[in-house]
């Protein structure tokens, strides 16, 4: 079966996710003290990020552990949009406030994922890009994800997978953006 860019179901659910994400969707709570691969917080930086490789010597630099989540978003919005954003648009574009914006944008810049870039526009203003090693991360995040929803799936009728994928869609276009 052939789709369209953006209509194949998988492509929706994985949207919707990352939307309700950015939200403040739906996340699993931890234990305090443990990471989110269920171990103690002592085992840290050189450690795999959900499959992704090390983030030690051969990983981004500075051998600093990715910073999860929130990170992630930050590169997927930025590898989804046509143009670098400010440190304001993706805060408001993975739904966090503008200090934490910042502060994901420097572990980027110093991880070697993320580039500031003059605006163009306004020579007082940067803008955020990706740079190849960033792009080359959310690719691999980006199948890692659309595999496991495609495993997922595979009890699914067609009609079943079409179904979630609205439904999903829904649920995130309904979802509190949690700044009002």
């Amino acid at each position: 079966m052939t789709t369209q860019p953006g209509t194949d179901p998988v492509d929706q659910i994985a949207a919707a996710l990352l939307r309700l994400r950015g939200r403040g969707g739906p996340r699993r709570s931890m234990p305090e003290g443990a990471d989110r691969r269920g171990h103690g917080s002592h085992h840290g930086r050189d450690e795999h990020h959900r499959g992704m490789g090390p983030m030690g010597p051969g990983g981004p630099r500075g051998g600093a552990r990715l910073a999860g989540p929130a990170k992630m978003r930050v590169l997927d919005v930025l590898a989804s949009r046509p143009e670098p954003l400010t440190v304001s648009e993706l805060g408001e574009a993975i739904g966090v406030d503008q200090p934490r914006a910042s502060r994901l944008v420097q572990q980027g810049v110093e991880q070697g994922l993320l580039r500031r870039e003059a605006d163009p526009d306004d020579a007082r203003r940067t803008r955020i890009a990706l740079t190849d090693e960033g792009l080359a991360l959310v690719q691999g995040f980006r199948d890692q994800r659309r595999e496991a929803i495609s495993t997922a799936l595979t009890s699914f009728t067609d009609s079943e997978r079409s179904d979630l994928a609205r439904l999903l869609g829904k649920l995130a276009d309904a979802w509190p953006s949690g700044r009002d």
